[in-house]
């Protein structure tokens, strides 16, 4: 089975890939859950990651996402960031990549144009809608940031429960998912959606699906083929 689907990834003139959270923890990124320990094992995720917990408690909230990007920044894209990086470099134009994680992994590997569904991790942005003396640069150091002249507070750049994805990554998946002939679905648990609604968007417009994850997944139903191998040990040897 694996030949076959190596043919299909030479054969293919559009590859969209979807990545999950189990190809984050392959580089040791805990999992939202995982990384609710210690101090933090007592709060519920409702009391971490919704816009009405940050209101209530910016400096609770803001430290728990600075406690994730330390954690982040410890670990390295693995071999199978690499191999989608390297694939997408001497194939311009022939993959898309559409992830569920938020940690940044892909664009540290050197894959430019991401589509990162569920926002960054690394990056924040202004809680209410800026004004003119709202300005990244600006910002009064803090926990969070705010700006200095309004109070308008610095947030992480996530998706939070209760909202919705960034709209123009969604419709550029959207779109990738319509026009592929192959999809790789690649560690995730098929569980999410909208995002887990794109496999069966491009097995309705004809293309392969092919499931890389240990696991099984509620995905595999629409799967041409299912291949249980870690994305580190399975993509650099498909994409070569």
């Amino acid at each position: 089975m694996r030949e076959l689907v190596r043919q299909w990834v030479l054969e293919a003139r559009h590859i969209a890939v979807l990545t999950g959270a189990g190809m984050s923890a392959e580089s040791g990124v805990p999992t939202f859950r995982d990384a609710q320990t210690g101090l933090w094992a007592r709060f519920d995720p409702q009391q971490l990651a919704t816009e009405a917990a940050f209101r209530a408690h910016p400096q609770r909230v803001w430290d728990w996402y600075q406690h994730r990007r330390e954690m982040v920044a410890a670990v390295e894209p693995n071999a199978g960031h690499h191999a989608l990086a390297g694939f997408a470099a001497r194939h311009p134009g022939r993959l898309t990549l559409i992830t569920q994680n938020v940690d940044g992994l892909h664009q540290r590997a050197g894959l430019s144009g991401t589509l990162a569904l569920h926002g960054s991790l690394t990056e924040d942005r202004w809680l209410d809608a800026p004004r003119a003396c709202c300005r990244p640069e600006t910002a009064v150091a803090g926990h969070p940031p705010h700006c200095g002249t309004c109070g308008n507070l610095r947030r992480p750049a996530v998706v939070w429960f209760g909202e919705h994805l960034p709209q123009a990554e969604l419709d550029a998946a959207e779109q990738a998912a319509r026009r592929c002939d192959l999809m790789l679905v690649v560690g995730t648990s098929g569980e999410v959606y909208p995002a887990a609604g794109l496999a069966f968007t491009a097995h309705q417009q004809g293309a392969r699906v092919v499931i890389v994850n240990p696991a099984a997944t509620p995905l595999d139903a629409v799967a041409q083929a299912c291949l249980r191998e870690p994305a580190a040990v399975c993509l650099p040897w498909l994409l070569a």
